[in-house]
């Protein structure tokens, strides 16, 4: 049987912004969380301003490695996405699970509904299904297990403006932001964990991202090999062939050990024949230091010439 195509692209939606005294609800779409850690998590948001809603379905278990069945997972998410009482939603943390959770979503219903959502990781199955299926922009961001219980390792600033300020991020210049291949190129901004994103190719929510697009590609602990593997399937597939231009993380622990082989080499390797702008060491996503805020789904422009810089174009959040 061939695998049947989502339908056409929704026009885009963004959410209204997050304000002081809104009401952030707790999900787990993806493995269980560590309690302590998500407590944590929670009362930093709440130091912002925010009034946290937590519930028992995120201590939930199923199989040894995910948050509870398929059917509770996606009934919270979609709960919370139409309960008005809520303005945002942020993940406890990603793992595993949440491509199972995507036939039993409603997109009408969410799309006519469209709130923050926050998350990284395996949570990139989620972004791909809001932005394809519901045209929402989402935001690739800190969640609470791991980097909102330690302040340390989230970038306040790029939360703030992402999700609560009606004007464009503008230019953001993290250190250590590399050149690759030099060039300037805008398109759309969507990706996410490499790994989900191919994963989800040959099934209806396959990553279709559209032409032009920047993708923002992030990986943690795959070895040399395994990237090139990853990536490898993205050329084939003809997903990298459509963008403009190509961000990537840092690539954490993708070092064989002793570093004779280096994550970075195997990319750039298989990447040889892209022809558009490349950066690396954006810190987002699985990052060793503080975790920036990115919003998909809205215009952005790739600078890789003098000083590097991802320059988020329009507003991700509304009035």
């Amino acid at each position: 049987m061939a695998v049947s195509r989502p339908p056409s692209r929704p026009a885009l939606r963004r959410p209204p912004a997050l304000r002081v005294g809104d009401r952030l609800a707790v999900v787990a779409p993806a493995s269980p969380c560590d309690a302590l850690a998500v407590t944590k998590g929670a009362l930093e948001l709440e130091s912002q301003g925010f009034d946290v809603h937590m519930d028992d379905r995120i201590n939930a278990r199923a199989g040894g490695y995910l948050a509870g069945e398929p059917e509770l997972r996606a009934a919270h998410l979609q709960e919370m996405f139409a309960d008005p009482a809520i303005q945002g939603i942020v993940c406890v943390r990603g793992g595993y699970g949440s491509a199972q959770i995507l036939p039993l979503l409603d997109a009408e219903a969410i799309a006519a509904s469209p709130k923050v959502f926050i998350g990284y990781s395996d949570i990139t199955a989620i972004h791909t299904w809001l932005q394809q299926r519901c045209g929402l922009v989402s935001f690739h961001g800190p969640m609470l297990e791991g980097r909102f219980a330690d302040r340390a390792r989230y970038d306040r600033d790029s939360f703030v403006r992402a999700v609560s300020i009606t004007e464009p991020m503008g230019a953001l210049v993290p250190p250590g932001l590399e050149i690759w291949r030099e060039g300037e190129a805008s398109g759309v901004l969507v990706g996410g964990t490499i790994t989900q994103l191919a994963a989800s190719l040959g099934t209806p929510f396959a990553f279709d991202p559209p032409p032009g697009s920047v993708l923002f590609l992030d990986e943690v602990n795959e070895r040399p090999y395994r990237l090139d593997r990853l990536l490898t399937q993205l050329v084939q597939a003809g997903i990298i062939g459509r963008a403009s231009a190509i961000v990537f993380n840092e690539l954490p622990g993708c070092d064989e050990p002793g570093g004779e082989v280096r994550g970075a080499d195997a990319v750039r390797r298989v990447l040889d024949g892209f022809a558009g702008p490349m950066l690396a060491g954006f810190p987002s996503g699985h990052t060793p230091g503080a975790t920036m805020t990115l919003p998909f789904g809205v215009r952005a422009t790739v600078v890789a010439r003098g000083r590097p810089a991802l320059v988020i174009e329009e507003a991700a959040v509304g009035g």
